[in-house]
């Protein structure tokens, strides 16, 4: 959670940090109702050199801002320098936040933090479910302790076979999307030309009046060719920095010269060390010496907290494969 306050200096300061959570253990039950249900869930805590709170996504976020404006990352509260180096895990606090009661979102009742999880997942009777019919098309969700009385009446069990296949037919259409992606990929590793390359796109800012900040790698070989990547934030918005919502895209471009068009199918992927959540998109180009570069295409991340994982990091590393098409 991001709110303005007292010394933000304009910028976004977390909920966590306003809440203004002690180092001292006697202070943690008093911080505000509102704090404890947003930032301070089950999850890792970052103190600064001067020991000041973070919950993990407001110190990825504080860094991810700290990148797109250019500017040195610093506690809201005190102003030292953060960084991941220079912050640590609070491992005290977070014992003590998981005992704080909490209260379920379903049926209001209050436990330990380190127990909601489960209470809410495996035992609440208010949790909201799903009927078992759901496979066969029944749209019904609710509380758990209506689920036995509403499957005895669900209509969907006596539904003639012809209603049932249109159902099915839909359910196996977007069965039939996740399965094409994934007979493409095995399809491209039979190709006699392949080639991947671990690949580090490192930030820059643009000699523009306003500044804006993108990524380029070093160049490198693949497929015996010169290539180099490029990738920009929110497709260069003037102030990513005061979006909640943030993108990544990419381009690639062909160094060398060909004496004929080069046909190439092309994905990238998290690095071997990263734990950021890339979903894999194959894109397709045709290189030649007049168009040697690609539109910018989306960089398949899940969501906006995994894109503040890369833009904290010092350099993006991923994992790029190339595969060239023989005609």
């Amino acid at each position: 959670m991001w709110v303005k306050g007292p010394g933000s200096r304009g910028g976004s300061i977390s909920a966590c940090v306003l809440a203004n959570v002690g180092t001292r253990l006697g202070e943690l039950p008093s911080a505000p109702s509102w704090h404890l249900s947003t930032c301070l869930v089950l999850q890792t805590l970052f103190k600064c050199t001067n020991g000041h709170l973070m919950c993990a996504g407001c110190f990825i976020h504080l860094l991810a801002d700290a990148r797109l404006k250019e500017e040195q990352a610093t506690c809201p509260n005190c102003r030292c320098e953060i960084s991941k180096s220079l912050c640590c895990r609070n491992l005290a606090v977070e014992k003590a936040v998981s005992e704080l009661p909490s209260e379920c979102g379903f049926c209001l009742c209050q436990f330990p933090r380190s127990l909601l999880e489960r209470h809410q997942k495996e035992e609440c009777q208010d949790r909201v479910t799903q009927c078992k019919y759901k496979r066969i098309g029944c749209p019904w969700h609710g509380p758990f302790h209506e689920l036995t009385v509403h499957e005895a009446a669900c209509a969907h069990p006596t539904k003639t076979g012809n209603e049932l296949m249109e159902i099915l037919d839909e359910m196996d259409q977007s069965h039939r999307k996740e399965m094409q992606l994934y007979n493409s990929i095995f399809s491209l590793l039979s190709f006699e030309k392949i080639g991947y390359t671990e690949v580090q796109f490192r930030p820059y800012r643009t000699d523009d009046f306003i500044t804006r900040l993108y990524y380029e790698t070093p160049r490198f070989t693949v497929l015996n060719q010169t290539w180099v990547l490029k990738a920009r934030v929110n497709d260069s918005e003037r102030n990513p920095n005061l979006s909640c919502k943030r993108t990544l895209s990419f381009q690639l471009l062909l160094k060398s010269k060909v004496t004929a068009p080069l046909e190439c199918s092309f994905l990238l992927l998290k690095g071997p060390y990263d734990d950021v959540k890339i979903s894999p998109v194959i894109y397709h180009f045709v290189f030649t010496n007049e168009s040697n570069e690609t539109d910018y295409v989306p960089l398949p991340i899940v969501d906006s907290v995994e894109c503040n994982k890369l833009l904290a990091a010092k350099n993006i590393n991923l994992r790029l494969f190339l595969f060239q098409i023989q005609k």
